[in-house]
């Protein structure tokens, strides 16, 4: 029988050159979120952020958020916005509608996606085309095994787009139930998977979703959102968890055969 390989990606933040190279050689590509690229914390230029208000304006928001400075951060995002003179709801949807029509087009067939915290969900429906399935809190086959999906994140003092609370997100992970794959965008409540080494902090994980991989044994736990984990792969009980890495800076999918 010959081999089934699916191409995993996380975190594509705006990556759409190396997106539409995802699928090579893969008979599926599986995508975990955070298509959006709000600011790029690597390089202050780029992103809908400093598109606005310029790098030097994203820069010190960078040092904020780093610094934990959340309050002031929000305080000195308010300022921006009222020198402009427009609807700052409007103005971001208007510049994550360019991405997604950008990063959607760039989609192979077939793809399995959902969601990252930093996504809205609700414009997707207008930008997946035949060969791209949007799942949440859903199972689908691919290749003869079951895989699970469950999008967004949890409640941070970053409020990002897509952040639930605990029990709607444990509510998702309940529904998916029992399966060969369990694909997540945030990782389970382990603290070497959380702990991004660049950024210096811990990112929010599951404990709903480390409860059910211990419960459900899954074969692989896959998810991105911690862009440079302390550990990217690491086995708890008999399921295999794997960072699948951070797509905007590596451009290259991690890979699942069998």
């Amino acid at each position: 029988m010959p081999a089934f390989r699916v191409n995993v990606v996380s975190d594509v933040h705006g990556n759409t050159e190396a997106l539409a190279r995802a699928g090579d050689d893969a008979d599926a590509l599986v995508c975990l979120g955070d298509l959006v690229l709000f600011l790029d914390y690597a390089d202050h230029s780029r992103g809908i952020f400093p598109d606005l208000f310029g790098a030097e304006n994203a820069s010190r928001l960078v040092e904020l958020r780093t610094a934990r400075r959340f309050e002031e951060a929000r305080e000195f995002g308010r300022k921006l916005w009222g020198t402009v003179g427009r609807d700052r709801g409007a103005a971001i949807e208007s510049a994550v509608r360019k991405q997604y029509a950008e990063m959607f087009a760039a989609f192979p067939t077939p793809t399995y996606a959902t969601y990252g915290n930093v996504d809205i969900p609700s414009l997707w429906p207008e930008y997946a085309g035949d060969g791209i399935t949007v799942l949440d809190g859903e199972r689908v086959e691919i290749g003869g095994r079951v895989f699970g999906f469950v999008g967004g994140g949890l409640r941070t003092p970053m409020r990002t787009p897509y952040e639930i609370s605990d029990e709607e997100y444990a509510a998702k992970i309940e529904a998916v139930g029992e399966v060969d794959v369990l694909c997540t965008h945030i990782p389970p409540d382990v603290p070497e998977l959380l702990y991004d080494t660049v950024a210096r902090r811990f990112e929010r994980g599951s404990r709903a979703l480390l409860d059910a991989i211990r419960r459900t044994r899954p074969k692989y736990a896959l998810f991105g959102h911690v862009h440079q984990p302390l550990v990217r792969r690491m086995r708890v009980g008999a399921t295999e968890c794997v960072n699948v890495g951070h797509f905007a800076g590596t451009s290259r999918p991690w890979a699942l055969e069998w």
